[in-house]
């Protein structure tokens, strides 16, 4: 069964043996980019985590820039810098795993965040189901039950499919919903999300609720609708960013109604713990780990602790 954790407030332990056994002495971490504050809060989270076990901790936070060459040379440099764990988000979840074999055969323990890797020693990420599932549970409640639904999808990784499944098991709640287009790949970006969507607008005459896989498709999808002065509709998405903090307190920005949060902070907190753990013979109790998401809106975003807040 899996496991589910609450953001706020969630037990964090730390194995009080670990010294005894093994020291963690370098993390090397390798994810997406280091310009997306999500990787930029997650890299914090984990040297602030690793710094509890050895204050001395090296960490080595570097992003792949979504290159599968370029993050097969930094786990191959991690293991000549003889790191203890890495911390990976997978540029490719199973075309990574010949790298990840090579880091286990020298000894170094790999922890897959955000997105799941095949051969990972363990995985933390968002429940990115639970957090479609919240998302459009919300969109349709403000769409009355009823109308034309578009979801604007995503690169197929793991965490885009779920949150998309989220997504229609609500909608299947409802026979009142019409789904409308549930398979355009808006590339995650904000630049995917305005394009597609002024396709989409001009496709469908009546819209009245879109689902965005994340908040920079989401942000684009606005936009869109603002541009083609089609905004009259709600959208949602999945990820909390700072860009969507700023778009829920924009009243120019209405259409942008919700958005199901994570914390990057959190999990690599939690994904140094599970590595910890494993450096000293400890199973992960379960595995994917999953971290349960909440909802900001427009009524509550002004208590949200977003990425970017202290620690």
């Amino acid at each position: 069964m899996l496991k589910t954790i609450l953001l706020a407030g969630a037990a964090l332990t730390v194995c009080a043996t670990a010294a005894l056994a093994r020291d963690l002495k370098a993390i090397g971490i390798s994810v997406g980019s280091m310009g997306n504050p999500f990787f930029v809060a997650l890299s914090k989270g984990a040297e602030f985590e690793a710094k509890k076990t050895n204050p001395n901790v090296k960490v080595t936070a570097v992003g792949f820039d979504y290159d599968l060459g370029k993050q097969n040379t930094q786990i191959d440099n991690f293991i000549a810098a003889g790191v203890d764990l890495i911390l990976l988000n997978p540029g490719d979840p199973k075309a990574i795993e010949p790298a990840i074999k090579r880091a286990q055969a020298a000894g170094i323990i790999v922890v897959a965040v955000d997105t799941a890797a095949k051969g990972a020693n363990a995985t933390v990420e968002t429940n990115n189901t639970q957090a479609g599932t919240i998302a459009c549970d919300y969109l349709i409640d403000r769409m009355g039950g009823k109308g034309g639904l578009i979801i604007l999808n995503g690169p197929q990784v793991s965490s885009v499919i779920e949150r998309v499944n989220g997504c229609k098991e609500v909608i299947g709640k409802h026979p009142d919903i019409k789904l409308l287009s549930s398979d355009q790949d808006a590339k995650g970006s904000r630049e995917g999300g305005l394009a597609t969507m002024q396709s989409l607008l001009t496709r469908f005459t009546s819209i009245d609720g879109v689902f965005a896989i994340n908040d920079p498709t989401a942000i684009g999808a606005e936009l869109a609708a603002r541009q083609m002065h089609r905004g009259n509709f709600p959208i949602t998405s999945v990820d909390g960013a700072p860009d969507a903090e700023t778009a829920l307190k924009d009243p120019k920005a209405a259409e942008f109604v919700a958005t199901a949060s994570q914390d990057p902070f959190m999990m690599a907190r939690l994904a140094v713990q599970e590595g910890v753990g494993l450096l000293n013979g400890k199973k992960p109790e379960t595995d994917p780990l999953l971290m349960d998401s909440k909802l900001v809106t427009r009524e509550n975003v002004g208590d949200y602790k977003g990425w970017t807040s202290a620690r």
